[in-house]
């Protein structure tokens, strides 16, 4: 059993608040664990300036998340935090998700200068929605095509600071990252998931290992929340039919199973305006997720006009 492990993150207040969460984690069920963050550079990070979809040539896959995994693969780092939305549906060879801490609220706010604001409808025309997720722009451009959506990309504290100041009349957050820094003000009126679909995994922090690390992988399996694995298991086969990449203009949600452990799960696909967009909701059995996300996946394909099919798969 080892003694000391080194987690691997990202340097954002966000990456080092997620990874401290799973630190705490490990040292409720493992008293004495030693533990080592190792601080990683990614290309989102080094490249601030550029939108998400647009680095490393491959539609952003793994923009956020690539050079984590490599501190694991390369033998840095024994486990990498990541936030679940960011990470690309195919699975690096070598590693794992050896443990899926219990989910924090999946849906996003919208965030304006005197704090929430409770739905899209309390804009006035014309407004700017600042956003850097190809989702939400999509969401916004079907359900309020008179808004104008601006780019945006940096942290959550930054964004935070440039909604207080006014920058824009609202900017889109998730909820899970506002109450991870500390911000439940700022969360506390999240937008209703099944008008805004949350994105796959979102509100999830997957940690990895490597797949032959059995003596970490055990010490990690204490702290996965069955729940919420199961959610990310259906979401990421989701993300997979689609293609796998997490700047899709798509969404995804699978709430915990009912009395009757059905899972239901919706999902929508978009034009990257907005200006199409087929959406689903199914059910089906609660041992395999799996098959639902990939179910509604190709059911969303199958519905979607050639403008949106097109984007599948990029």
């Amino acid at each position: 059993m080892p003694e000391r492990l080194r987690v691997a993150t990202r340097g954002s207040a966000l990456a080092l608040a997620q990874s401290e969460a799973v630190m705490r984690a490990l040292r409720a069920a493992w008293p004495g664990l030693d533990l080592e963050v190792q601080v990683v550079m990614t290309d989102g990070d080094r490249h601030r300036d550029v939108p998400t979809a647009d680095l490393g040539g491959q539609g952003g896959k793994g923009a956020f998340t690539g050079a984590v995994q490599r501190a694991v693969l390369d033998g840095r780092a024994d486990l990498a935090v990541h936030s679940a939305k960011d990470l690309p549906a195919v699975q690096v060879p070598g590693l794992v998700i050896a443990a899926v801490p219990e989910r924090e609220d999946p849906r996003d706010v919208l965030l304006g200068p005197d704090g929430p604001i409770p739905s899209l409808d309390g804009l006035a025309e014309g407004a700017r929605v600042g956003t850097g997720s190809p989702r939400r722009a999509a969401l916004i451009g079907h359900l309020r095509p008179d808004l104008k959506v601006v780019g945006v990309r940096g942290n959550v504290d930054s964004r935070v600071r440039r909604a207080r100041a006014g920058d824009l009349e609202a900017f889109v957050l998730a909820a899970a990252g506002l109450r991870r820094l500390g911000l439940h003000d700022e969360a506390s009126v999240p937008l209703d998931p099944a008008v805004f679909t949350p994105a796959p995994g979102q509100g999830c922090l997957a940690v990895e290992a490597a797949e032959e690390a059995t003596a970490v992988l055990g010490l990690l399996s204490d702290i996965s929340h069955p729940p919420s694995r199961l959610a990310l298991r259906g979401e990421r086969a989701f993300l997979a039919r689609l293609g796998g990449s997490c700047t899709l203009p798509a969404g995804a949600h699978l709430p915990p199973p009912d009395d009757e452990q059905v899972l239901h799960m919706s999902g929508f696909l978009a034009a990257a305006d907005g200006s199409m967009m087929v959406s689903e909701r199914v059910t089906g059995p609660r041992d395999d997720p799996e098959g639902l996300g990939a179910g509604l996946a190709s059911l969303l394909i199958d519905r979607a006009p050639s403008e949106v099919r097109v984007l599948v798969g990029r």
